[in-house]
């Protein structure tokens, strides 16, 4: 088999296109498509779909896919090594939740970009717990508790806790809940990872005791800034970690609520898969992660 097909492979199932993996592999996208059929021809199954815009993963084509992102890129380092090049380079995929404010404010990305002028970032926030291997990013940054054992995690924050907030004009007008059993007489505003999956509990602790309310938003939304504006607006009370509502509660524009309530809870983790050769640039992105921690 020429090995080069399963480069090729790996590039369109990453575009989606092969016009655009043609431009990624500088070659012609006829040579693409050529080179996919040949490849499904020697192993006698149909990989990918393809439409007048886009392709798609076959079933087949997913298993392949996910069964060769680890070696290839493996395989990409061991020569990167080898040739003294450790030069961080390329292109570092991260797949970020979007509560991860300690990361998407700004500040640790952009410093490592000037640090590492060769590196592209390129950044998914994404809510859904994406297997990072299969869907070819190099890292991700969720909340350590929810981080795969078979994972290498390096903490990105200290301890984080879930906040409660409204806009003083909706205090004003409905008053404030003293207790989390309260919250259920009150308009809420509520937050969800992905259209098919339940809202986010809203989680509490009283006297060491955990235990959760299940509020039932009148606003729900995958989008936190949409909860955010919405409850700017007065819509309601919400719910997200204390980073997200801190410079909105500094400028008197929303207040605390219920602190009592909400003990601390493991931060934010950079993960990312075990492999013999870390690629240099994900190397020097975990380096400076843990340069940049409080």
């Amino acid at each position: 088999m020429d090995l080069n097909l399963l480069a090729l492979f790996q590039a369109v199932a990453e575009a989606d296109n092969f016009r655009a993996a043609a431009d990624r592999l500088g070659v012609t996208r006829s040579a693409v498509s050529q080179g996919m059929r040949r490849l499904e021809d020697m192993i006698g199954v149909t990989l990918v779909t393809r439409t007048t815009r886009a392709v798609r993963l076959t079933e087949e084509g997913e298993r392949l896919y996910a069964s060769l992102s680890t070696p290839l890129a493996e395989i990409s380092q061991a020569l990167d090594v080898a040739s003294g090049d450790n030069r961080p380079r390329g292109v570092l995929r991260l797949a970020v939740t979007s509560i991860a404010e300690a990361v998407l404010s700004g500040p640790l990305l952009v410093s490592f970009a000037e640090a590492h002028p060769e590196v592209v970032l390129d950044v998914t926030v994404t809510d859904e717990e994406v297997d990072i291997i299969a869907a070819g990013f190099d890292a991700g940054i969720r909340l350590g508790e929810v981080i795969e054992q078979d994972m290498i995690a390096v903490q990105v924050t200290e301890q984080e806790r879930e906040a409660v907030a409204a806009a003083p004009a909706y205090l004003a007008a409905h008053g404030a809940p003293s207790h989390p059993r309260d919250l259920i007489a009150h308009r809420c505003i509520g937050w969800r990872p992905s259209p098919d999956s339940a809202p986010y509990r809203w989680d509490f602790s009283d006297k060491g005791v955990a235990f959760d309310v299940a509020v039932a938003p009148q606003i729900t939304t995958n989008d936190l800034r949409l909860m955010l504006r919405a409850t700017l607006e007065g819509g309601g009370i919400t719910f997200a970690t204390r980073e997200t509502f801190r410079p909105f509660v500094d400028r008197g524009e929303l207040v605390w609520l219920l602190e009592d309530f909400l003990p601390p809870f493991q931060g934010f983790s950079l993960f990312y898969p075990h492999r013999r050769n870390m690629a240099p640039k994900l190397r020097a992105f975990v380096d400076h992660v843990k340069t940049r921690r409080p």
